[in-house]
């Protein structure tokens, strides 16, 4: 059995002054029965009310180590998660999102998992009320996960991972930018389990997670894990060259055996949208490749620490230097 001395759990916010107290709440209150020593780690990721301000004058009672890490801009969650695990203090390590939409029975589940011998805890997501593009969508985006990028994905998506220390140095020591620090950790194959979970609708606020960053985390999956679209490149290449040579050949054969028939003009012009349609798409799929080889090579920090205070009691706080 493995020896936990504490769970430091990290929490990316932006903007969330309306539930940020009720989640401070709710977690201090957890920490009363539960066996070992919670540490919070919140992310201030570019917020521009007053939830860090929130968090500062929250008079935790029970929770002895709370620390804020504040970025200089929004960066987005999965880079403020990155921050967040470079500041935690205890071996085992999760993240929740500070709408509560995480039951805090996955902190005992995943304890008892890690305590039996597992490296990672994977929360798969159920029950969750949503409306039915967004279940197709996250469906089908697990589908594709799960055949082209990393095959031990779950069909109900992975929001939460609880893991150790072997996990956490691993990520430290490799922060992708671009990149899905969920799909990252399950690449790495260490011993895991599953358990499916059923998450709550959000307490309060409004949700940050727009159609336009999941279109983004949709594109970095596949970019960053998968070789799939590039093979669909040569594909698409491939079927094209056999259609524009069939439709050639008919055509010449078509000539030969009646001269009279006039050359479609109409015809030539489809084929060439099209072909040039298909030789536009390759190209953008393919400089989304040598624009992450890019980003990569001129290694900009995937975020920007500019505060780290830390709370340490009831009525004071200390700041730390700035990173």
């Amino acid at each position: 059995m493995i020896t936990v001395k504490g769970i430091s759990i990290v929490v990316p916010f932006l903007n969330e002054e309306e539930i940020i107290s009720q989640f401070c709440a709710a977690l201090d209150a957890y920490q009363s029965s539960f066996p070992l020593p919670l540490e919070l780690v919140f992310v201030d990721d570019g917020s521009t009310d007053h939830t860090t301000a929130n968090i500062q004058k929250y008079l935790f009672s029970n929770i002895k180590k709370v620390k804020v890490v504040a970025l200089s801009k929004n960066f987005g969650s999965h880079s403020a998660l990155r921050a967040g695990l470079q500041n935690v203090s205890y071996d085992v390590v999760t993240w929740m999102g500070s709408d509560l939409q995480e039951p805090l029975e996955l902190l005992e589940q995943g304890l008892d998992k890690i305590q039996q011998g597992y490296e990672a805890v994977y929360f798969e997501k159920k029950a969750v009320k949503v409306s039915f593009l967004e279940k197709t969508f996250s469906g089908f985006y697990a589908w594709l996960m799960r055949k082209y990028a990393v095959s031990n994905f779950e069909s109900g998506g992975i929001n939460t991972i609880m893991f150790t220390k072997k996990i956490l140095d691993m990520l430290n020591a490799n922060v992708e930018s671009n990149s899905s620090i969920i799909l990252q950790t399950l690449s790495y194959g260490y011993k895991h389990i599953t358990v499916p979970i059923a998450y709550h609708a959000r307490s309060g606020g409004k949700s940050k997670w727009t159609f336009s960053k999941k279109i983004k985390l949709f594109i970095d999956s596949f970019v960053a894990f998968s070789f799939m679209p590039i093979r669909l490149v040569s594909i698409i290449g491939i079927l094209m060259f056999v259609v524009g040579f069939a439709i050639g050949l008919v055509t010449l054969i078509n000539k030969i055996a009646n001269p009279a028939v006039p050359i479609g003009y109409s015809t030539m012009t489809s084929m060439m949208a099209l072909g040039f349609g298909i030789t536009n798409i390759s190209l953008g799929i393919i400089a989304e490749y040598l624009w992450r080889a890019y980003d990569a090579a001129r290694k900009r920090p995937a975020f920007i620490i500019s505060d780290v205070v830390e709370v340490i009691n009831q009525d004071s706080c200390t700041k730390g230097s700035g990173k």
